[in-house]
């Protein structure tokens, strides 16, 4: 199978919508509780498949991307930008809801850009985040090698000290729980959860259905375990701290 460059460096937004999507959606919605009924916005929403399914729970909902022919799609599924995620074009204390959905290890400053989706919270908004595990066995966005890139999953590369992997993968991130968690340091926000999840498996079980859906199950009830720590993703929930004067009036 062929990719482009641009597409190893960007990432392939989920084009169908499968149980694996079904399962992260039920996620994030138990992970925003009431705040999903309010203005919701996905950072790096792909062709909006995510935006499609958000609209079920509010009309408020908002993407931003950065490729122009994804966008175009996606503007038909919610109010779509085209941008980049470290300069939102929205106002502070815009969002209750802020998705980014397997994202900031594409773009160019994450930091960054978890700093404005940040902002653009609202004080007691939440942000939930999905994005790659640096001690997931395989990486799954391919290698270079000899300026070569080869797509599909590469066993162990991520378990290799930085130098070496950041030469064989130096197209997208892959997080270690500090290392994710650093990213939010000093901003106004407090960890609501953190955890690991495994794949869905959804090509497997198109294929073996039996095998796929036994491995579904016993890998989900690892998520129980501390081999979560092998997972496929970060989940990670952030709420944005109230203001003193919030805190005040809600009685905190």
């Amino acid at each position: 199978m062929g990719v482009s460059k641009k597409a190893a460096e960007r990432g392939v937004p989920s084009q169908m919508w499968r149980a694996g999507q079904e399962r992260r959606l039920a996620m994030i919605r138990a992970a925003a509780e009431e705040r999903r009924h309010g203005a919701a916005l996905d950072v790096g929403c792909g062709v909006g498949v995510y935006l499609a399914a958000l609209r079920a729970d509010t009309p408020h909902v908002f993407g931003v991307e950065v490729e122009g022919e994804y966008a175009r799609a996606a503007a038909t599924k919610g109010h779509v930008a085209q941008a980049l995620g470290e300069r939102l074009p929205f106002a502070d204390d815009c969002f209750d809801l802020v998705l980014s959905h397997e994202v900031i290890e594409h773009v160019v400053d994450d930091r960054a850009c978890v700093r404005e989706m940040v902002r653009v919270l609202k004080p007691g908004g939440r942000l939930v985040l999905f994005c790659p595990n640096r001690w997931y066995p395989f990486e799954t966005h391919g290698h270079y090698w000899r300026g070569v890139y080869h797509f599909g999953n590469t066993p162990l590369v991520n378990y290799l000290p930085d130098p070496l992997r950041n030469r064989l993968v130096p197209h997208v991130r892959a997080y270690t729980i500090a290392g994710l968690r650093r990213l939010f340091e000093g901003l106004p926000v407090r960890i609501v959860m953190h955890t690991q999840i495994y794949p869905g498996y959804d090509n497997l079980v198109a294929r073996w259905p039996a095998l796929g859906r036994f491995v579904r199950w016993l890998s989900y009830r690892l998520e129980h375990t501390p081999l979560r720590l092998w997972g496929l993703s970060h989940f990670l929930v952030v709420e944005k701290r109230r203001r003193a004067a919030e805190n005040s009036r809600h009685g905190n």
